[in-house]
């Protein structure tokens, strides 16, 4: 496996799949990158760049649990450019990630040709998903049979009490279709996972949103925001938001989808990432 130096001497790796041009992906949730999969397919598009954040997957753990925090990740993608001798790079980032990507084009917004933003978090921009955006979100779901357990649960947690079993109930509400590949995937994310490390990368000092919006008002090029119908996490109207910081944003709504798009409709989800990075 691929493995380089981060500026304070922290081994990185990062995993090769497809062939093609290089995209550098960074997963969301300081989670390794075992849950992006091939993403869908696009990568009979592109060769994917599959970037393990410190202290996940194979990556090393630093030794200052401090740089976890997302805005001091930045120069471990900036060396990963370097490492892999990219003038300037196609970035893709999803959920939790994309704030990371946010805070790189604050500081090498010169170094990035092509962004894609997939089912974005806008903490980043200080953009706040309002508890009611995220409820519309879920009553589009009422006919499911699982909704009962699962919108109790949410409204649970939306009352403060986010237990483990909330948590473990509202699972559904993150896929376009709550099916055998959707519960495998939910099941396996507590294994790739750094929940310590999340803490961090979110924590005080973590984003500055008047300069990372006005960087992002600032970058000239297409970026395209990804957003899910049925996301709970990052719903349609907060990815819009997101996409009216930027002067030129391609947004999209991918239908019947959740958090994850490329696991719910691959084949949607390839097409219109894979049309938006060859520039058409």
């Amino acid at each position: 496996m691929p493995t380089f130096v981060a500026p304070d001497g922290t081994e990185l790796c990062y995993h090769l799949v497809g062939e093609g041009p290089p995209l550098i992906c960074i997963p969301g949730g300081m989670q390794d990158t075992v849950y992006l999969g091939d993403l869908g397919g696009l990568s009979a598009h592109r060769q994917l760049v599959l970037f393990e954040l410190r202290g996940t997957g194979r990556s090393a753990v630093p030794a200052d649990p401090a740089s976890y925090r997302c805005d001091r990740l930045v120069g471990d993608v900036e060396a990963l450019r370097q490492h892999l001798g990219l003038e300037q790079l196609d970035l893709l980032a999803h959920s939790g990630g994309t704030n990371l990507a946010q805070r790189y084009l604050e500081k090498h917004s010169a170094r990035v040709a092509k962004l894609a933003l997939i089912t974005p978090s806008a903490l980043a921009t200080g953009i706040e998903v309002p508890g009611d955006a995220r409820a519309a979100i879920a009553e589009l779901r009422q006919d499911e049979p699982w909704y009962p357990e699962a919108s109790a649960a949410l409204n649970a947690m939306m009352a403060g009490n986010a237990t483990a079993d909330a948590m473990k109930s509202i699972a559904p509400f993150f896929y376009g279709r709550w099916d055998a590949a959707a519960e495998a995937h939910h099941a396996g994310e507590a294994d790739h996972r750094n929940t310590d490390a999340f803490a961090v990368f979110v924590s005080d000092g973590a984003f500055d949103p008047p300069t990372t919006r006005a960087a992002l008002a600032a970058f000239p090029h297409p970026v395209l925001l990804l957003a899910g119908e049925y996301d709970l996490n990052s719903p349609p109207s907060a990815v819009a938001a997101l996409a009216d910081v930027f002067p030129n944003p391609q947004y999209a709504v991918q239908p019947k989808t959740g958090h994850y798009p490329w696991l719910d409709d691959p084949t949607q989800f390839v097409k219109k990432v894979s049309t938006f990075l060859a520039g058409h």
